[in-house]
């Protein structure tokens, strides 16, 4: 399978894209345009395989150690996706290279980040393994976040940025731990195996369904995190078309409908599916009607169409599924068409805003009849492909084609995404109103006509809607092939017309009521006006934000206060609430035991307690010293003592190394101390005495009960086991000498190294200390100098030298001295 050469290939022409943009300038674009073209190509000569039950696959060792490997799965499903995210990108590649001019501030970098995202989004709607999902869809954030921010001075453009990504992200970290649970309660963390035998079983299935439900609903920009995506409105127009109508924001609706077939019947999956979704799509359309700038309409209107993607998508009824591909393809060719209409307006134009656009259609009538296709396929007008997915659309949830879902629930879905279509009519007949027609209160604006090359994308999209629209049999295969694994009550075929059906005459009501609510537009407006303010959810975004600020803000002022035994006292704490609770519970409940019975031994030799008593009054006696030298010299001897257990257990190699390094350290120290007080300026007293004693107590217990039983808790022979047997091979006698200087010789000479760097220090301590005392000691020529100062100021003070001028300054007007005979400055 080639799709992993592909996405290679995305990745080797990203890295080649900057210098080709110096040297040929925007017409990179058309290069940077290959590796999209060539995925599109190849999957559509997979294709009939593909349709035919038989999906293409493959697998790319990741982590073979641990086994996880890159799985590759192109099913119907990814196949339209593939044609939405390669195809429609390829020719907004090519529409880029007309859109952008040479002088283009970081056009380089724009292309490159450009086809990272394409090859990123490419991974995500081909790959069968959670986590490899998890790695592009994230790679998919943090790309559009650098090309939301391209024009990286301007503050509103990395503001909204900085809101796209913490949003997806942010809920991407939620949906990584569903992908966690997912995958551990299911025993697999392969897609298409989850999917096929899904573990209905588990109690963590619904949390696990919710958490990924939380980070699919961020992506596609589902109320109320939908503020984000009108926000990214600040991109360039061709990022914008590619991802918020092609690629990005269908990620969320992607992994939806992947896991439709599998978990749709699991609670509460279509609650939270058809509920959000109807809500989008309400709030996306209403929103839309209200906006002057072009693209901003399109926003919310892209809003409200991922609504309406989001509710078939996830239905998981047969019918459904089969109108989700009709729309989904539909979508992604009627608004990415639009977006780039809105980009060649702003570009010859100098405005996008509705009250300043006049006459457009007559002065560009081609792009003109391109737009108006692909509106009226927004609308859902026929003979286009947006009719046809949006009536299979309606046709879901009409009794009789609504499979299980309870008929309350299909009725309700039903009028909302009737009320939701309305809107989209009004907003879609505005759009066309706005941009092309004339206005007798605008005047023309003056302007060059576009290259036919320029509008060429735009008319080629606009056209394949209506080419499928009247062919939607070459859809229908696709459409079929993705519904398969969903109980069938009927048959249902992707048509231009299946006779005079309830879903058609909801059409016609659709119709009717979207060009009533476009004519009388001014009252809708007066209407929305009127109406109570909603809470806005960006608000909500900026109240979280500075919450989460205030929070961190607070925490670090208590926790980062320059103090080290507030840091010490911390990780104690969190090492006893976590592993430290652990062991405790475990030791109560008995599933530890503790180690005893005859291999249970005090000591190995009566000198081990000495050493033991030794350095536990060592190490009492530096807690309760105040001076500084003295609990250096008693926190020495503990050291010692540890050596001196190296010395009995047979390891006098170790020994000596420590008293080296005791000793250096201790001469460093030594060197320090002379800067510091003489005694501890500060002890804690009272109950903060009492809690360090205690905490310190509770830590030292839990590492010396853990390294006990650390002791009894091996399973496995050691390694050690033939140490002997090497070492009688060397010709030597000290095991430990053998292990240092043979089997383990780079760790020992990493501890010369060490100690050399300590004696490099001590040494440097020494000449620094010599040559401060040189400095301060003063000199013969200071004491020559200071003899004469005397002696000109008793000259000064003796009878005869004259009154002193007043102000107290000598005749001479030397400077006045001091009692010493100094001058004074």
């Amino acid at each position: 399978m080639l799709l992993p050469l592909v996405l290679a290939l995305h990745a080797a022409v990203a890295v080649l894209l900057p210098p080709l943009v110096r040297l040929l300038g925007a017409r990179a674009f058309l290069v940077a345009a290959l590796p999209p073209a060539v995925s599109a190509v190849w999957v559509l000569v997979q294709s009939p395989s593909i349709v035919s039950g038989a999906p293409a696959v493959s697998s790319v060792a990741w982590v073979p150690a641990l086994g996880i490997t890159f799985d590759f799965r192109v099913d119907a499903l990814s196949l339209a996706m593939v044609l939405l995210v390669s195809g429609v990108g390829a020719a907004i590649f090519c529409y880029s290279a007309g859109y952008f001019h040479a002088g283009e501030r970081g056009l380089g970098r724009l292309a490159a980040v450009l086809v990272l995202f394409s090859g990123a989004m490419l991974g995500v709607v081909t790959t069968d393994n959670l986590f490899a999902l998890y790695v592009f869809w994230e790679l998919t954030s943090v790309t559009s976040f650098l090309l939301v921010g391209h024009d990286d001075r301007k503050e509103h453009a990395r503001r909204a940025a900085t809101q796209a990504l913490v949003t997806t992200a942010g809920f991407g970290l939620l949906m990584l731990i569903g992908f966690v649970l997912l995958g551990a309660i299911g025993g697999t963390y392969r897609i298409s195996e989850l999917v096929a035998d899904p573990p209905v079983d588990s109690p963590w299935l619904p949390l696990a369904l919710v958490l990924v439900l939380a980070g699919a609903f961020a992506k596609s920009a589902q109320a109320p995190l939908h503020f984000w995506l009108p926000g990214a409105m600040v991109a360039p127009t061709p990022v914008s078309a590619y991802l918020h109508a092609a690629a990005m924001v269908k990620g969320g609706v992607y992994l939806v409908a992947r896991l439709a077939p599998g978990f749709a019947d699991v609670d509460p999956w279509r609650a939270l599916v058809l509920g959000f979704g109807v809500a989008t799509m309400i709030v996306g359309g209403w929103r839309a009607l209200r906006q002057d700038d072009l693209k901003l309409l399109l926003a919310y209107g892209t809003v409200s169409q991922l609504g309406f993607l989001i509710v078939l998508g996830g239905a998981g009824t047969h019918v459904a599924a089969i109108a989700l591909i009709g729309v989904l393809l539909g979508h992604g060719f009627f608004k990415s068409t639009l977006f780039l209409t809105v980009g060649v307006i702003d570009h010859q134009t100098g405005t996008r805003s509705i009250s300043g656009l006049s006459g457009i259609g007559r002065r560009m009538p081609v792009l003109a009849v391109a737009a108006t296709l692909a509106a009226a396929s927004m609308a859902g007008l026929p003979p286009l492909l947006g009719f046809v997915g949006k009536e299979a659309g309606l046709e879901a949830f009409v009794p009789g084609h609504a499979g299980d879902l309870p008929p309350a629930v299909a009725l309700a879905v039903l009028a909302g995404l009737v009320v939701g279509s309305v809107l989209t009519f009004a907003y879609s007949a505005r759009f066309v109103w706005g941009a092309f027609a004339d206005k007798a209160t605008v005047s023309e604006r003056r302007f060059k006509r576009p290259s036919p090359a320029f509008t060429a994308a735009p008319v080629a999209l606009g056209a394949l809607s209506l080419a499928l629209g009247l062919l939607p049999f070459a859809v229908d295969p696709v459409a079929q092939s993705y519904a398969a694994p969903f109980p069938a009550e009927k048959p249902y075929h992707l048509a231009l017309w299946h006779g005079f059906t309830p879903a058609l005459g909801l059409t016609v009501l659709v119709v009717a009521a979207g060009a009533a609510m476009f004519l009388r537009r001014r009252s809708v407006a007066r209407l929305q006006n009127a109406m109570p303010r909603w809470p806005d959810a960006e608000v909500g975004y900026h109240l979280f934000v500075h919450a989460v600020y205030g929070t961190a803000l607070s925490v670090t002022r208590r926790t980062q206060s320059g103090s080290l035994p507030v840091y010490l006292g911390i990780i104690l704490a969190t090492l006893l609430a976590l592993p430290g609770v652990r062991l405790a519970a475990a030791l109560v409940s008995g599933e530890t035991p503790l180690p005893g019975g005859a291999d249970f031994r005090f000591w190995d030799s009566p000198l081990e307690a000495v050493v033991a008593v030794i350095v536990v009054v060592t190490a009492v006696g530096t807690v309760r010293e105040h001076r500084r030298f003295a609990a250096l010299i008693l926190i020495s001897a503990l050291g010692f003592g540890i050596a001196g257990l190296f010395v009995l257990h047979g390891a006098p190699d170790l020994a000596l190394t420590l008293v080296l390094v005791e000793t250096l350290t201790t001469i460093i120290l030594v060197f320090v101390l002379r800067r510091l007080p003489a005694t501890f300026s500060v002890r804690p007293n009272g109950w903060a005495k009492r809690m360090t004693v205690l905490l310190c107590s509770a830590a030292g217990t839990f590492i010396a009960v853990s390294l006990w039983l650390m002791t009894a808790a091996r399973t496995e022979e050691p390694i050690s086991t033939g140490f002997t047997d090497l070492a009688e091979e060397t010709g030597g006698r000290n095991l430990v000498n053998i292990i240092l200087a043979d089997f383990r010789a780079l760790d020992t000479f990493g501890e010369i190294v060490v100690l050399a760097t300590a004696a490099v220090a001590v040494a440097s301590l020494v000449l620094l200390n010599r040559r401060d005392r040189v400095v301060d000691e003063p000199t013969e020529e200071d004491a020559e100098e200071e003899a004469e100062a005397e002696a000109e100021g008793a000259a000064a003070a003796a009878p005869g030298a004259g009154p002193a001028p007043a102000g107290g300054a000598p005749a001479d007007g030397a400077a006045p001295t001091d009692t010493r005979g100094g001058e004074r400055p």
